[in-house]
């Protein structure tokens, strides 16, 4: 995998690289007012900290330049602290509901197992992969997780993680960066993270809805988003804390998160849809026709049979522009861009949890990252390149599509460098409880599940507000429509 050198960036420098790379007017880098901080991050041998911050502030600097755009004024002032951006990496990590920390979101089985050549990793937090995992290895339903190791044991890493694929269910083998290199799917992944094409025509302007005068950067867009677990969640989580009307869809059948769905919910109005059933995927269609955006985080092309592929969308409305975001494991090139994945999965098979082990020094196998850093920056990359494309929407017209994938954040990551050995594990603050939270960067509000202390959101916009209009709710709470 041929992969940029970056190491001499700054989050400055990689806000200015992206911010370059997506085209966008160069006045408005002036607009970014960030201090970069002497103390690492977070404790690890990648730019965890870096990315946090950077991928905060790119976020925040095209919501600025939306508002610039519908008032007609120059981009106000962005500001992110680089603890407060490390903070907000580990968020469905740090709430409390009631006064209880947010429970763990690992399952029974799931994690580093040692097979006959090496190590791979289960993916088990939907009870769906976790019984098909059990069946897969000839456990019983009520196995434990030694008698899933022991089964396990028997297998080559790489088998077992075919035959997983093959079998719908989420296994990675563990790799280093030099196996993970010469394979076909490394080679196809993209060097720049944040893809963006125009995918059909529309004249150009904003959404009537997007006039001057709004409280928020994106006060009128329409957001409809299909989304489970964190990436593209907490894409949606962004768009609606700068103002937008996000309706979050989910399946009444499908299994669900709810530890993680309080955090990424913040914001959103929340529905559900059957799409099996011919009346729930009329109304379904019936809101996209509507929207600004459509943003889905299912595996690729599961959603396309449904009508729901972008090119499907944008032939429902000829001459009305709309933005399609995609977040995918692997991305949409390359023989895994159909696999499922998850981030822990993607920091297992590339390399990156070899390589941080060897970087602690202790003999690990493998050592995973302090957090869900792909996850969180892929969900602001992609909210990012929503934003890029609602810009170049209203200057330059048309239909956009933007991919962002975990494998791309992971090979932008990689080629920020790494600390020489353990210095980036050295003296480096990590935030495990919420009382390791400073109380300036906290909010209590009142939940559909009771008294909930969130992270208030990183970034700041001189002059215009920032924040969750809406708390979290249980999932289809919400009537099937679009606000006024």
């Amino acid at each position: 995998m041929s992969t940029s050198d970056r190491t001499s960036y700054t989050p400055r420098d990689t806000v200015t690289h992206l911010w370059q790379g997506l085209h966008l007017p160069p006045d408005t880098l002036d607009s970014l007012c960030i201090v970069e901080s002497s103390q690492l991050g977070l404790p690890s041998s990648y730019k965890v900290g870096h990315l946090a911050q950077a991928s905060i502030a790119l976020s925040a600097l095209l919501a600025s330049q939306i508002h610039s755009l519908r008032n007609t004024i120059p981009p106000p002032k962005v500001t992110v602290p680089p603890d407060h951006a490390c903070i907000e990496f580990k968020c469905e990590r740090l709430y409390t509901l009631n006064g209880a920390p947010a429970p763990s979101a690992w399952g029974p089985i799931g994690g580093l197992h040692q097979t006959s050549d090496g190590y791979v990793r289960v993916h088990d937090n939907f009870p769906n992969h976790r019984e098909g995992t059990k069946s897969l290895l000839g456990c019983s339903p009520t196995a434990t997780r030694e008698e899933v190791a022991s089964k396990i044991s028997a297998w080559r890493s790489v088998d077992l993680e075919s035959t997983a694929v093959d079998n719908n269910l989420v296994i990675a083998a563990l790799r280093t960066y030099e196996q993970w290199d010469v394979l076909p799917q490394a080679k196809a992944i993209a060097d720049f993270p944040i893809l963006l094409r125009k995918i059909g025509d529309a004249p150009a302007g904003l959404p009537a809805r997007i006039g001057p005068h709004a409280d928020k950067c994106l006060r009128g867009l329409r957001v409809l988003e299909l989304s489970r677990v964190i990436a593209a969640p907490l894409c949606g989580k962004t768009l609606a804390a700068h103002g937008a009307d996000v309706l979050w869809v989910t399946s009444p059948y499908l299994p669900d998160l709810p530890d993680l769905d309080r955090e990424f919910g913040c914001g959103k109005r929340t529905i559900q849809f059957d799409l099996n059933e011919e009346k729930d995927s009329a109304e379904l269609f019936t809101l996209l026709n509507d929207a600004d955006v459509f943003i889905q985080g299912y595996r690729p092309g599961s959603l396309a049979s449904r009508g729901l592929s972008p090119e499907e969308i944008v032939k429902r409305r000829p001459n009305r522009g709309i933005i399609c975001a995609n977040m995918s494991a692997y991305g949409p090139n390359g023989p895994w861009s159909t696999r499922r994945g998850f981030d822990s999965l993607v920091q297992t098979c590339s390399g990156m949890n070899v390589s941080e082990a060897e970087h602690f020094g202790a003999g690990e196998a493998a050592r995973a990252l302090p957090c869900q850093a792909l996850d969180h920056a892929g969900g602001y990359f992609l909210a990012s390149g929503i934003m890029a494309a609602l810009y170049k929407q209203a200057t330059e017209g048309g239909s956009w599509q933007v991919n962002v994938s975990l494998a791309g954040v992971m090979k932008y990551l990689r080629s920020l460098g790494q600390y020489e050995g353990t210095t980036g594990f050295q003296g480096a603050p990590d935030y495990i409880r919420p009382q390791d939270v400073p109380t300036d960067y906290l909010e209590t509000r009142e939940t559909g599940f009771g008294e909930m202390t969130t992270i208030r959101h990183a970034a700041s916009i001189e002059g215009v507000n920032i924040g969750c209009d809406i708390m979290p709710k249980p999932l289809g709470s919400d009537e099937k429509r679009w606000l006024d």
